[in-house]
């Protein structure tokens, strides 16, 4: 029988961390597309994640993307974020959108291009140290698109040499959380591709740097809760990036697509005792036709209800199960966890926390989206590239 009250414990210690692009326009390949009120700078992107973490009470911490949210006083900005309730999080580097860049960046043929590419990580550390951030979240781009366009292994090697010195600038309770994808924008190599391989590199690095699982990274019919096991076991699990696709990274709201996968992947969070580590729990997210706020408050009850599945699963009566070799009795007790309707035990929660038991229709009353597109009239809207 599972403990209702440890259930509530654990979720309330929980923490979704939203990224400052998901506030902002966003689009397909082919178009970015604008909403009325979205936030013209990181100031009012701040002022959006306020709200998503005064209705649910569990997104205390917004992602920053450099140089998307450059600023001239990073603690004057970190203060901001401060005064309205929430604080500043993983530092996200980009070595994507330059021209320089086309050939890759940090495993370029090219020194200089290289060079470029390890200063602006470099940058990124002095970020946080300038906001208190703990997390430098690193994605490359880099690739090859043709068999013979460059050394596969001389640019693993190159790979090396540049984490290795980003990772010597690391301060202390500072890491480094490497992400993976699968393809894209590379069609013949991917110089980061899988698990394997960023865990490979992590663990030469050492202690600080760990594995970000985007959700969204991976082949067609990827046990995607085998590598958080895996990573969990092997302490090498930094964090997540969720969203969820239909065929490849969508960047759509987390749980949209299966639910049942984050509710699995969630059960080996609790499995591998995630809560009680320094997993991250973050949103990677573009909200192209939806409304940016409701679309962010519905992914963090997503996760907070396939989190809470996730908790009620008797794990007692599942192990007796597994050693017994009864198989449709195992999976019959993650079903019936998986098929418990969690809606009234979080709303109960988020009452006991002083919030209310809906937070989007809390916020549809709050007149904030009315009061944002009123008011953020002229400038440049924040967006892909801005």
């Amino acid at each position: 029988m599972t403990d209702l009250a440890a259930v509530k414990t654990a979720l309330k210690t929980q923490a979704v961390e939203t990224p400052s692009w998901a506030y902002g326009n966003s689009g397909t390949r082919f178009k970015v597309f604008t909403q009325a009120g979205v936030p013209r700078s990181p100031w009012e992107k701040l002022e959006d994640a306020a709200q998503v973490h005064a209705f649910t009470g569990v997104a205390p911490t917004v992602a920053l993307h450099i140089p998307w949210d450059k600023v001239d006083d990073y603690a004057a900005l970190a203060k901001f974020a401060e005064e309205r309730g929430v604080g500043l999080g993983a530092i996200n580097s980009n070595t994507f959108q330059d021209d320089d860049y086309k050939l890759g960046s940090i495993c370029h043929p090219d020194a200089a291009v290289r060079r470029k590419a390890v200063d602006h990580l470099l940058e990124c550390v002095d970020i946080m140290d300038a906001t208190g951030s703990a997390d430098l979240k690193l994605w490359f781009a880099d690739g090859t698109n043709y068999p013979g366009q460059d050394d596969v292994r001389a640019r693993q090697d190159r790979l090396a040499e540049g984490l290795s010195e980003v990772y010597g600038r690391l301060g202390d309770g500072q890491r480094m959380l490497l992400e993976y994808k699968f393809f894209e924008p590379a069609f013949y190599t991917t110089d980061v591709p899988d698990w394997g391989t960023a865990y490979v590199h992590c663990l030469k690095l050492g202690s600080k740097a760990q594995v970000v699982v985007d959700t969204g990274h991976h082949a067609p019919g990827t046990n995607i809760e085998f590598i958080v096991a895996t990573l969990l076991r092997e302490g090498k699990l930094g964090g997540f990036d969720f969203n969820s696709r239909f065929y490849a990274d969508d960047d759509l709201m987390v749980g949209a697509a299966d639910p049942f996968q984050l509710f699995r992947i969630m059960y080996e969070v609790v499995r591998g005792d995630g809560f009680t580590s320094e997993v991250a729990f973050m949103l990677d997210q573009c909200h192209t036709i939806e409304a940016k706020i409701p679309a962010i408050i519905r992914s963090v009850m997503n996760v907070q209800e396939a989190t809470a599945k996730a908790l009620l699963v008797d794990r007692s009566s599942l192990a007796a199960a597994q050693a017994a070799g009864d198989v449709l009795g195992a999976h019959a007790v993650l079903m019936d966890a998986y098929n418990t309707d969690v809606r009234p035990l979080l709303a109960e929660l988020r009452e006991e926390m002083g919030l209310d038991g809906d937070p989007l229709a809390a916020y549809a009353r709050s007149g904030w989206a009315e009061r944002i597109v009123a008011e953020r009239v002229g400038g440049q809207q924040a967006g892909w590239g801005a």
